[in-house]
């Protein structure tokens, strides 16, 4: 009886404090007269709590045990399924993600937990993912919590790295092991290094020994290069064998990896030698011998490779796959076109939040306190840069006192300056993002962007200088302004090509901090030249 009352308070605690998962493993494990016993002696809200995590196909054997009355009443609480239509759409492209998010946060408004498991079991492991992630903190637990646990690694596989550490902590370790067993390697070498340490040494030790052999050595690769990139699922052949030979070795494996479109080929020692392709494989004559037919022009891609490089290779090759290789040129692995499509996905992520000075890994609901730490040094950093450009402002505090008209036209200078040097900027930054801008050609493009600046500079200068006399009956005021935005202009290009890629032989991301100082440059130098040309002819 003291056991029966220990199980009873175990799930109870398990229920309040939010720890569904647990709550389905013991429910799993008792006896369905049992369960019933349990809901029995419950109040009304405990009850329903535990009646939304028992399994569906275990609910008729619960209510056998039940009094009529009750069984009618939890029976009615089952009635929240999801026809096929609906299913249907979960699953299908065209059913808006908003529409998703709103059912899922109407369910867990209502307590109805059955509801969202079947939801998200409806839906793509991606799709849950960015569900998951756009879900307040409390309901994304909750949420969770209704993820099966043998989808979980999956999901999870898909979660930003801040996302995703703090669900895999929701999770008991053992789940936690279980849930991940069946990612392929590479997905599981993220997932390992998004984890806190101690839990991803957990998940390690968890892996049989040829798996954990290829883990750690997949670790041991920076997470941007080709061997952070790359899976050790490849099938390799020798190159003196005949084709009739490795279609038997297919058929005994009877399933490939995903995206397999060839085959390495690597000597006895391991050295890559070329690659076969399938479509090759199947239309030649079984006698050949894979050397006569392979293909030694796909390039082997260094372990040691930026991840940045290696997606350029693939768009430029259009390749499927492309096989991975050490220092000395032994085969150790493959990197396909998935992987090289999320690493693209992430840079330009990284590329768009690095611009406004945040982690693209960071929780869209991650807690005020650390949101407001992450953002406070961007700010200060623009803050300094902004008294930077008061300072020059308050040099022809004099100047401004007399002519008025000066401060009502200044912010137009720095404005023209700031968004022709951020056309540069962004041109330059994409330029070197695809390996088109180097130092061979940055004086080339330098002129180009000169001469487009020297050419909108005059065409604007005249138009601005215009509207001024016009608005203040000043020409000295229009040939200030005009000249000013013409040298701001020339400037903003400048700063729009050097700044990147001064910043990129730094070692810094250009688009973490190329905006910053383009804004500081083109402030400071329209500020400058326009209030020192006033201060000069006015």
């Amino acid at each position: 009886m003291d056991s029966v009352r220990t199980e009873i308070a175990q799930i109870i605690d398990a229920l309040e404090t939010g720890k569904y998962k647990r709550v389905r493993k013991r429910l799993r494990h008792m006896h369905p007269a049992k369960i019933a016993s349990l809901i029995e002696t419950l109040d009304d809200a405990l009850r329903l709590s535990v009646w939304q995590q028992v399994d569906a196909a275990h609910e008729g054997r619960i209510l056998a045990h039940l009094t009529p009355e009750l069984a009618r009443q939890l029976h009615s609480e089952s009635g929240e399924s999801i026809s096929t239509e609906e299913e249907a759409a979960a699953a299908s492209e065209a059913h808006h993600a908003s529409t998703q998010m709103r059912e899922v946060r109407e369910a867990l408004a209502l307590g109805k937990l059955k509801r969202v498991g079947k939801i998200l079991h409806a839906m793509h492991p991606a799709k849950v993912a960015g569900l998951l992630e756009s879900l307040p903190p409390k309901e994304r637990v909750d949420a969770w919590s209704m993820v099966e646990t043998d989808r979980a690694g999956k999901v999870l596989s898909y979660l930003h790295d801040e996302s995703c550490a703090s669900l895999a902590m929701e999770m008991d370790p053992e789940d936690l092991v279980i849930a991940v067993r069946r990612l392929d390697l590479d997905d599981l070498v993220d997932l390992i290094q998004a984890l806190p340490e101690e839990v991803g040494r957990q998940v390690l030790q968890a892996t049989d020994e040829r798996h954990r052999e290829k883990l750690v050595s997949m670790l041991s690769y920076p997470e941007d290069s080709a061997g952070g990139l790359m899976n050790t699922d490849h099938i390799s052949v020798r190159p003196d064998v005949k084709v009739q030979t490795v279609l038997g070795y297919l058929r005994l494996l009877k399933t490939l990896p995903v995206q397999t479109d060839k085959l390495m080929v690597a000597d006895r020692k391991g050295v890559y030698q070329g690659a076969l392709r399938l479509s090759t494989l199947v239309t030649v004559q079984p006698e050949r011998r894979v050397a006569d037919i392979m293909d030694t022009e796909i390039p082997a891609i260094p372990v040691d490779m930026p991840d940045d490089e290696v997606a350029r290779l693939f768009q430029d090759l259009d390749l499927l796959s492309a096989p991975v290789v050490d220092a000395q040129n032994n085969l150790i692995g493959r990197i396909t076109v998935d992987d090289v499509v999320d690493q693209i996905r992430e840079s330009s992520e990284r590329a768009m939040m690095n611009m406004a000075g945040l982690d693209q890994e960071a929780d869209i609901f991650a807690p005020v306190l650390t949101s407001s730490r992450r953002r406070a040094v961007w700010l200060g950093i623009n803050l300094v840069t902004a008294f930077l450009a008061a300072w020059v402002i308050g040099l022809f505090q004099t100047t401004l006192e007399r002519v008025v008209a000066l401060a009502v036209l200044m912010p137009i200078v720095a404005s023209m300056g700031g968004i022709a040097g951020s056309q540069t900027l962004t041109l330059v930054i994409r330029g070197m993002a695809l390996g088109q801008v180097a130092g061979g050609n940055a004086r080339a493009l330098l002129s180009k962007e000169m001469g487009i600046a020297a050419l909108n500079g005059v065409v604007w200068a005249v138009v601005v200088a215009g509207l001024a006399v016009a608005w203040f009956g000043d020409w000295q005021i229009g040939g200030v302004i005009g000249a000013a935005i013409l040298i701001n202009l020339l400037f903003a290009a400048l700063a729009g090509l050097i700044v990147p890629l001064v910043l990129d032989r730094m070692g810094i991301d250009p688009a973490l901090a190329g905006g910053v100082i383009l804004t500081t440059v083109t402030d400071v130098i329209g500020f400058f030249a326009f209030l020192g040309l006033a201060t000069v002819v006015l």
